[in-house]
């Protein structure tokens, strides 16, 4: 059977151990004395073990089985833990990651372990072990029913890997003897659709005792069943079975693009049902309409992803961090369970790092300073998550020093950002000076912070996303950084607006209300207009001006208040067009275009329609 099939899985699967590694690890540092963390760790190292020597990654085998040893000592209470065996850990945490991934590539040679293998050592007080014997392969062969013990063999249901799992079974039973009449074949054995139960029939002379030894020995095993008699009960063959699945992204990808063909195809059918008028074909688009949304629902919610899939490698990020610029810090992570859509998931990483490298190196301060200011030794940072109606809000925040505006200023002035005679410094000038490209306060350059990039990545990934920044900082009190997100990208609901000859889609993610334009309310605040709303000003741009329609507008028109965080602002159009749900097309804004365009799409009468960027009118 032919293992590499099951490399990318055995690398996603040890991600999830390896998380559970770093967080464990964590949580013993902070409770040396507790023991739950050591046995947590030592199950998710004893996994990776198994897993690693059912695929013949024998170097991640034997790594593994180093710090399983070490684990082992505390685990049994020999001896209390010290720093520099912690420190020791971790390193080995990252060194099986690197190992992993470079084990699945076909390059396990390039990553050189051999000091922490002898340091591992050390701390264990034991020898090396042998590395674990790559797993060798195996045929099968059909045969007659009669032939050999029928053995029948159920994985446990949390047990990853499970073909894999079910071919090291396999090739121990050959070291038996002849494996005959494998049940199911092996190409299902190897699809991802295997629950970890199969059958087959041995030629051997070895009694059931070693047989059901040996089969144990792979690790994950339920139940044996050896020969007709001992064979598992038909009753038994749908009690704890799996439920959930591990599908590939891509083709998650795959069936959304086809979805959203289908919501344009669907847009088109019902363009053409209400212009025919024909009851019947208006029905049959109803129902029609009716499936693909289902449809369309099913396959968001099967992307849908917690964030603590990738709010857990965040820990690890900011303790070490903190290590290496001498600070004290309590990381706390809130609203773990919220779900994204994967594809924003994945993107939002690398903002969320930036965001957090700053708070640590620029928002906390020393414990001295802390100190001084009457304030806890350890700054708290807080990553947070949560719903804010149909967007998801992500928080970053710290209770550190807070932005140093005069010195933001100052350099924004020197640079030609602002205007020389500008005195005051607003959040939304923080952020468009702190988001220009270049741009830094920081008095020198370090390993962490300190060559003008972070803010400016996190405001051109949100706008890639359709999504927003907000921030506030007060002097001595800390700073908060406020991410909007849409849940999906794909498919999302969609305000149509009318500018002249031309229509607009705008996301419903940040559009708060619509109201009529009274031109008796509308005043002047600064150099914009403003529309007294309920006792409040809010600004107005028109979409008229900024796309330079000439011509004279419709007397009524309406007002689509965005809100972006607390700033408000009131985008006049000509007129509305109703609701829809769009797919949006992400696309390459020719040299010179406004930056006011997330996307495009199709709508339902075949014409293309821009997106419009809520975060470009703010």
């Amino acid at each position: 059977m032919d293992l590499s099939q099951y490399a990318e899985l055995f690398r996603t699967e040890t991600r999830d151990h390896l998380l559970t590694f770093n967080r464990l690890l964590l949580e013993w540092e902070q409770h040396p004395d507790q023991p739950e963390p050591v046995a947590g760790i030592f199950r998710a190292v004893h996994t990776i073990k198994g897993m690693a020597a059912t695929m013949g990654y024998a170097r991640v085998a034997d790594l593994a089985h180093r710090a399983e040893t070490l684990l082992d000592r505390f685990r049994q209470g020999h001896r209390a833990v010290t720093d520099e065996e912690l420190e020791l850990l971790f390193r080995t945490a990252d060194a099986l990651e690197a190992l992993v991934e470079a084990s699945v590539g076909g390059r396990d040679a390039a990553v050189d372990v051999e000091l922490l293998l002898g340091a591992l050592d050390d701390a264990a007080g034991a020898h090396a072990a042998e590395p674990t014997a790559r797993p060798r392969r195996i045929s099968f062969v059909a045969a007659p029913v009669g032939v050999g013990r029928r053995i029948e063999v159920i994985l446990r249901t949390d047990s990853p890997l499970k073909g894999a799992r079910a071919a090291l079974v396999l090739q121990r039973m050959a070291a038996l003897g002849t494996v005959l009449a494998v049940e199911p074949a092996p190409a299902a054995i190897e699809s991802d659709a295997f629950d970890g139960r199969f059958a087959f029939r041995l030629d051997a002379t070895a009694d059931a005792a070693t047989i059901e030894r040996e089969i144990r020995s792979a690790g994950d095993v339920d139940r044996i069943g050896i020969d007709a008699g001992d064979a598992v009960a038909e009753g038994d063959r749908d009690a704890g079975r799996t439920r959930h699945l591990r599908v590939d992204l891509r083709r998650l990808d795959t069936l959304m693009n086809v979805v959203g063909e289908l919501v344009t195809a669907r847009g088109r059918l019902e363009h053409l049902a209400a212009a025919r008028g024909d009851a019947a074909l208006a029905e049959d688009v109803a129902t029609l309409s009716a499936l693909t949304q289902r449809i369309q629902t099913e396959i968001l919610q099967a992307r849908m992803t917690p964030v603590w899939q990738v709010f857990d490698r965040f820990p690890r990020l900011v303790r070490d961090l903190s290590r290496q610029l001498n600070k004290q810090v309590a990381f706390k992570v809130e609203g773990k369970e919220i779900e994204l859509d994967r594809a924003v998931l994945d993107e939002i990483g690398d903002p969320l790092v930036h965001l957090l490298r700053n708070a640590v190196d620029h928002g906390i301060e020393p414990p001295e300073e802390r100190a001084a200011a009457g304030k806890p030794a350890a700054g708290q940072i807080v990553l947070a998550a949560l719903r804010d109606r149909g967007a998801v809000t992500i928080v970053v925040s710290d209770d550190g020093r807070g932005l140093d505006r005069a010195k933001i200023l100052a350099e924004a002035k020197a640079r030609g950002v602002v205007d020389g005679s500008t005195d005051e410094v607003t959040d939304d000038l923080v952020l468009r000076v702190l988001g220009r490209s270049g741009f830094s306060t920081a008095g020198q350059v370090s390993q962490v912070s300190g060559r003008g990039v972070g803010v400016d990545v996190v405001l051109t990934r949100m706008r890639e996303l359709g999504g927003s920044v907000e921030i506030k900082s007060t002097p001595g009190v800390g700073t908060t950084f406020t991410l909007r997100l849409p849940p999906t990208l794909a498919i999302v609901p969609a305000l149509l607006a009318r500018v002249g000859h031309e229509r607009y889609a705008l996301p419903l993610t940040h559009v708060a209300e619509t109201v009529e334009l009274d031109a008796g309310r509308v005043t002047r605040l600064e150099t914009r207009d403003a529309l007294l709303l309920r006792d409040e000003l809010l600004p107005l741009v028109h979409l008229r001006d900024v796309l330079q329609i000439e011509g004279e507008p419709p007397r009524r028109r309406p007002v689509v208040v965005l809100q972006l965080g607390d700033r408000r602002t009131g985008l006049v159009i000509d007129r509305m067009e109703g609701q829809r749900e769009i797919v949006v097309k992400s696309f390459r804004p020719p040299r010179g275009t406004l930056p006011i365009f997330s996307g495009a799409t199709v709508l339902g009468d075949g014409d293309p329609v821009l997106i419009l960027d809520a975060g470009g009118f703010a």
